[in-house]
């Protein structure tokens, strides 16, 4: 009896161990996902010299004067990593003018954060690219178009630099990829007052983009086509609305691309002030040729109050930019530009703006 209970017990203590083997290791052709931690730095510079043709300014001393100045608009140091291959992060310090007179900083360039968000991967759970993020962290429309556009080192887009919003903001949000690359959706719950601003009330801004693309398996030349629906519903206060709207077409090939985009926007700053509603456009293209050089077309339109059907202002943009070589993900750029802006029927009266500048990009 004995020798069969020693005998058993020698059976069970050499089957554990297989049993146990068998249990972690792979199946034949399965790559565990990399869990390893890691941490990553890059940087992003925009620079440049800005002559102003008009309008003239006057100096210290009673001059008239044409401005013009050498200027650092963003640098940028990204941080960014992953815990595991489910959870990542990124930090990003942005550099900014302070122009408060009342400050003793007033004049410096300041460092502030632009984005600051922990994002987890749901890959495993959906489609490939898509995710989950909370934090300060892009916007679902500004990030998404400037990738198309390429030029945010001139200047902000469209909707933008008129002032209807920005690109980041604090936030959670949720990215998920359509299969076949047919498109994407990003939406998610912001507070609405742009990532260089405290929350001021206890509204909470709503932003959703959807974009298709009808062509992606179609034709090459058909597959850089992109539309796309941004809408935005927020408030300034209990039952004053800040909403738009954007819808836009977009054109990706080797050779160029281009883009229209059309704004509705709706403001009520207070319930005892009126309804301001605005529209307006953007078309742009990027002609390129074979060995890095392009242009940029640009001319934006817009009427900040529809009641003025009179009131517009107008920018057009051209230029010339070479793109340097490089491997990688990593790109650089010299661009000659000249920036001009009009309006018409403002009260008062708004001179017009005429700047001609030269650019540079660095991002790494």
């Amino acid at each position: 009896m004995l020798r069969c209970a020693g005998a058993l017990a020698l059976l069970v203590f050499a089957l554990v161990p297989s049993v146990a083997i068998a249990q972690v290791t792979p199946a034949a052709g399965y790559t565990p996902p990399d869990d390893t931690p890691s941490i990553r730095v890059g940087t992003t510079i925009y620079t440049d010299y800005t002559y102003t043709a008009n309008p003239e300014t006057i100096d210290t001393d009673g001059n008239r004067i044409n401005a013009r100045a050498f200027n650092v608009t963003r640098a940028y140091i990204n941080i960014t990593g992953n815990i595991s291959h489910l959870v990542a992060f990124r930090l990003t310090p942005d550099v900014s003018r302070e122009t408060n007179p009342a400050s003793s900083l007033n004049g410096s360039l300041e460092f502030r954060i632009k984005y600051a968000f922990a994002q987890v991967n749901v890959d495993e759970w959906t489609t490939a690219g898509s995710w989950v993020r909370f934090g300060i962290q892009q916007t679902p429309w500004l990030d998404f178009a400037e990738g198309i556009y390429r030029y945010r080192f001139q200047g902000t887009m469209f909707p933008e630099r008129e002032g209807y919003f920005a690109s980041a903001d604090a936030g959670a949000s949720f990215h998920y990829n359509l299969p076949s690359n047919y498109g994407d959706i990003h939406g998610g719950v912001f507070n609405g007052e742009n990532y260089n601003k405290a929350e001021v009330n206890d509204q909470k801004g709503l932003q959703l983009r959807g974009t298709l693309r009808p062509f992606a398996r179609g034709a090459v030349l058909l597959r850089g086509i992109r539309a796309s629906v941004f809408y935005t519903g927020d408030h300034y206060v209990k039952d004053a609305e800040r909403k738009r709207l954007i819808g836009a077409v977009y054109f990706e090939q080797r050779y160029l691309n281009a883009g229209f985009e059309y704004l509705n926007a709706k403001d009520q700053t207070s319930i005892a002030m009126p309804k301001v509603k605005s529209e307006g456009y953007s078309v742009w293209a990027t002609p390129k040729a074979p060995i890095g050089w392009e242009a940029l077309l640009r001319y934006d339109h817009l009427k900040p109050d529809t009641v003025f059907d009179q009131q517009k202002r107008n920018r057009t943009i051209l230029g010339v930019a070479y793109w340097f070589p490089h491997q990688g993900n990593v790109s650089s750029a010299l661009l000659l530009d000249y920036d001009g802006q009009t309006f018409r029927d403002f009260t008062p009266a708004v001179a017009r703006q005429q700047r001609v500048a030269v650019h540079a990009l660095v991002n790494f």
